[in-house]
């Protein structure tokens, strides 16, 4: 049931979902969907909390805690990329809220307190020297995210494009750039 009304939030946009359209795409009359949720807001917070539950846990991890500064960004890179496709759905809705209702400003206070997060991580690496030190490290992690969530516009996991060498030339972008070796 959750799946189908993200994918519906995702088509239609969250605020031009009514809860007539939920209850159509479920094929369920509205008083039987709220027996199972009693509101539009409740599947929408529980659609942010999947999205931010899966990055959040990327930094719980015991890769994310210990080792070199350089193999926790990786590691925590490798692992937020997996999340954002696997959960492709959720993190697209995520990053589309604007904050226009109090689940969408509480997402949007986690999705900031994971990127800060992120950006220390970044400025331990860089003073640990494996990260270039001349750039911000709110801007890096901006630069790196922004990348990886560009995804969410084209990647589609019944297509083409292998999910592991995606992750792989994401990384590989991110760390290396794109010129030659």
């Amino acid at each position: 049931m959750l799946t189908a009304a993200v994918t519906l939030f995702n088509e239609q946009g969250y605020d031009a979902t009514s809860v007539s359209d939920l209850a159509v795409r479920l094929g369920l009359t509205k008083s039987a969907m709220y027996h199972h949720f009693s509101s539009k807001e409740q599947l929408l917070e529980m659609a942010l909390g999947e999205a931010l539950d899966g990055l959040e846990g990327v930094l719980a991890l015991p890769e994310a805690q210990s080792g070199t500064a350089s193999e926790r960004l990786h590691f925590v890179l490798r692992a937020a990329t997996q999340v954002l496709l696997d959960r492709l759905p959720y993190v697209t809705l995520l990053l589309r809220v604007r904050g226009n209702s109090d689940v969408e400003r509480r997402a949007l206070e986690r999705r900031r307190a994971f990127d800060h997060q992120m950006a220390s991580l970044v400025r331990e690496a860089q003073a640990a020297g494996s990260v270039r030190p001349d750039v911000d490290s709110a801007i890096v992690t901006r630069l790196i995210f922004g990348m990886l969530n560009s995804t969410i516009e084209w990647y589609r996991p019944t297509g083409p494009i292998d999910r592991d060498a995606l992750t792989h030339d994401i990384l590989t972008v991110a760390f290396d750039g794109i010129s030659p070796r």
